[in-house]
C-alpha cells in the first residue's frame, strides 16, 4: 500500500505491506524504495510488515527545500514513524540508509533489531591528495567570483563538480549535490556506542564505497553486533549474493 506524510513542507512517500512485526527498510543515497525489492521479498517470506521509505530527494519524495543532513533524514524517518506507531521495529538501512540507521537506534532503545548493509557512517581518512583537491578547487572558485561574477562562476563550478564527483553527484540536482557533500562529511562514529540493540553487519568484501574496514569498526564498536561478509561482492552485496543474503537475513529475523 502506497502512503505519504508532509514533513518540512516535502512529500515523503513509502509503502507498507504485508502483517507481522515491523521492519523498516531504508535505500542507499541516489536510490529508492524499489533497489530494497529483493530484501522486502524475504521479510514478507518471513512474516514481518514492511515500512520502505523514499528519501526526500528520491524516489517518489520530493526534494528538501534546504541543505539537510543526516539528522534531518532521521526526523524525517520519526515522523513516518510516528505515524505508524510500529512496535519494536527492525531496522534495516543499505549505504546511506544505514546512516539513518545508526542515529535512529542510538536513540530509541525500542529498536528490536538493526541490520546495517554495507552502511555509510564512518569518515573516510582524508589523503593529501585529498586536501590538495579541496584547496586547489576554493582557490579557483575564489578566482572564478573575481573574474565573471557569482552567477556565470557557480555554472562553470557545477560543471567541473559533476565531472570530477561521483556518479551520485554528477547525476543529482544542485540541492542534492550540497546535501550529499554534507551527509558524505558526517562522522558517526561518536553514536555506535549507545546502539543497544542486536546490530548485524552485512558487507562485500570488495565494497569500495564503504570498505569493509568500515564494518570491522562498527563491530568493534557497537555493543551487540556481529559481522557477516561475502567475498566477491560490493557495494550492493544484497545483489550480488542475492541467495546467501537471503539466507542470513532470514536466520537473523528468525
Amino acid at each position: 500500500m502506497e502512503k505519504q506524510i508532509e514533513h518540512e513542507g516535502v512529500r515523503v512517500a513509502y509503502t507498507v505491506e504485508g502483517d507481522g512485526a515491523p521492519i523498516v527498510l531504508m535505500h542507499g543515497w541516489g536510490c529508492d524504495s524499489t533497489t530494497l525489492r529483493s530484501v522486502e521479498k524475504t521479510a514478507l517470506e518471513c512474516g514481518y510488515r514492511t515500512i520502505s521509505i523514499d528519501f526526500p530527494g528520491h524516489g517518489r519524495s520530493g526534494e528538501p527545500a534546504h541543505v539537510w543532513g543526516v539528522e534531518d533524514y532521521t526526523r524525517c524517518l520519526e515522523a513516518v514513524m510516528a505515524r505508524e506507531k510500529p512496535e519494536r521495529p527492525v531496522l534495516l538501512g543499505h549505504s546511506f540508509g544505514g546512516r539513518v540507521g545508526i542515529v535512529y537506534a542510538s536513540r530509541h532503545h525500542d529498536v528490536d533489531k538493526l541490520i546495517l548493509v554495507d552502511s555509510a557512517g564512518i569518515k573516510p581518512r582524508r589523503t593529501w591528495k585529498y586536501y590538495y583537491k579541496v584547496y586547489t578547487f576554493k582557490a579557483m572558485k575564489h578566482l572564478l567570483y573575481m573574474l565573471h561574477g557569482k552567477s556565470a562562476a557557480e555554472e562553470i563550478l557545477d560543471r567541473r563538480r559533476a565531472k570530477a564527483g561521483s556518479a551520485d553527484y554528477a547525476r543529482a540536482t544542485p540541492m542534492m549535490r550540497a546535501i550529499l557533500s554534507k551527509v558524505v562529511n558526517e562522522d558517526l562514529k561518536h553514536l555506535l556506542g549507545f546502539i543497544a540493540c542486536p546490530t548485524l553487519l552485512i558487507w562485500g568484501e570488495d565494497d569500495t564505497a564503504t570498505p569493509l574496514s568500515d564494518a570491522k569498526y562498527m563491530e568493534k564498536h557497537i555493543p551487540d553486533a556481529g559481522l557477516v561478509s561475502f567475498s566477491g561482492a560490493g557495494h550492493f552485496s544484497f545483489l550480488d549474493r542475492p541467495a546467501q543474503f537471503a539466507a542470513v537475513l532470514r536466520s537473523f529475523l528468525s
